[in-house]
């Protein structure tokens, strides 16, 4: 097991009718901005619940916030805290309206010119925040319980992340209830999301945490057995508070504890998106099965592991666990009804150069060893064609 620090300092109120609670988590005298994504909180009652709960209070809304938010609109909300005096920011949406939440609380507050480089610094000089709290509308990336965040520069057709101690919410408010009128597509790439996620941190090489391992197993496994319930049942609470709970864990941190991570699988998955617009959940689905592919000599033991452990894969040679556990995870995202190739949002091998080119300019090495280069990338990408 690796070394590690853990801290995460957010408030998680999880439940029933939990948005009431506002009123005790905002401070009273506080002049609130509320930044939202398309509008679909003020047709399914999320937005009045929260109008409610803050009161008396002073409350300013920002909208239109884009499901890769766009550095461009991050920056237009910057201006308008400034010119509004706000002291508190409130998101109420899924992960994309938290993270670019969590740019704009730093970016207010970031003294250097080009606020960009808060992206190309990975966050580090990020020297204090804007307190924020958030709302959760769509489980998928964890932002509700992270301190970290990807926005997209439309100009340059870059998606970078950014991660900061001081972009941690103050609290997240986790209704599974809201999750009930969103519509399957969104539903299956929050699935995809959280999958992924847990990935990132587990299918690496052993270093013997157990902890970590079984958390991670138990997050998959918990998807596997109700991802078909949600599908099939949409009103059902409890699937429902699983999947919410279970993207909330996927990436907060816990089960990254002593654990080796990857992350080229979203590394890769960003540039589909930065290139073509996919949506997130849409482009992990699509590269995972390739990373395991081509990466399967230096990940074999995980994916074996993986295999007994969750699709009770225990026969034949390693060679053959090791495709069959590949081929039940790409059946997995199938069953959710979510692309798992290229051509099935309408790429071609057309679109496998730029990014190459891409990882060469920069120079990325990326995955556990590092060893991923713009090589195995071309080779991940022509996988999935």
């Amino acid at each position: 097991m690796k070394n590690f620090m853990f801290y995460n300092p957010t408030q998680i109120v999880f439940g029933k009718d939990t948005i009431k609670k506002l009123d005790k988590l905002v401070p009273q005298d506080s002049r609130v901005l509320i930044t939202y994504g398309g509008g679909s909180i003020k047709r399914n009652g999320v937005y009045d619940q929260v109008i409610q709960a803050l009161g008396n209070r002073k409350v300013f809304e920002f909208g239109a916030i884009e499901p890769n938010p766009h550095y461009e609109t991050c920056l237009k909300c910057v201006d308008f805290i400034k010119e509004n005096n706000i002291d508190f920011v409130l998101a109420v949406g899924g992960g994309s309206v938290i993270d670019a939440t969590k740019f704009i609380v730093a970016a207010t507050f970031y003294e250097g010119k080009d606020k960009w480089e808060i992206l190309l610094t990975g966050g580090n000089k990020i020297t204090k925040a804007m307190p924020f709290g958030t709302v959760l509308t769509l489980p998928a990336t964890a932002s509700e319980m992270n301190n970290g965040a990807v926005i997209t520069k439309k100009e340059t057709l870059e998606k970078l992340a950014f991660h900061s101690e001081h972009c941690f919410p103050k609290f997240s408010i986790l209704d599974p209830q809201v999750t009930y009128t969103l519509p399957e597509r969104q539903i299956a790439n929050g699935i995809a999301d959280t999958f992924v996620h847990v990935m990132e941190q587990y299918l690496t090489y052993p270093v013997r945490n157990q902890i970590s391992d079984r958390f991670a197993e138990s997050i998959i496994i918990t998807l596997i057995e109700e991802a078909p319930k949600v599908f099939s049942d949409p009103m059902d609470y409890e699937v429902r508070a699983n999947l919410m709970w279970a993207a909330t864990m996927g990436l907060n941190g816990w089960i990254a504890c002593g654990a080796v991570q990857d992350w080229a699988t979203h590394m890769i998955g960003h540039e589909l998106t930065a290139f073509h617009d996919i949506d997130h959940g849409t482009t992990l689905s699509i590269v995972l099965p390739g990373v395991m592919k081509v990466m399967k000599d230096e990940k074999g033991e995980k994916i074996i592991q993986f295999g007994e452990r969750v699709f009770g894969i225990k026969e034949r040679s390693k060679e053959e666990r090791i495709e069959k556990t590949i081929k039940a995870t790409e059946e997995f995202f199938e069953s959710i009804r979510i692309p798992t190739r290229l051509s099935h949002v309408g790429l071609n091998e057309t679109c496998i150069e730029p990014i190459v080119q891409r990882m060469k300019e920069r120079n990325w090495s990326l995955g556990e060893n590092g060893t991923i280069n713009y090589e195995k990338v071309r080779l991940i990408l022509s996988d999935r064609l």
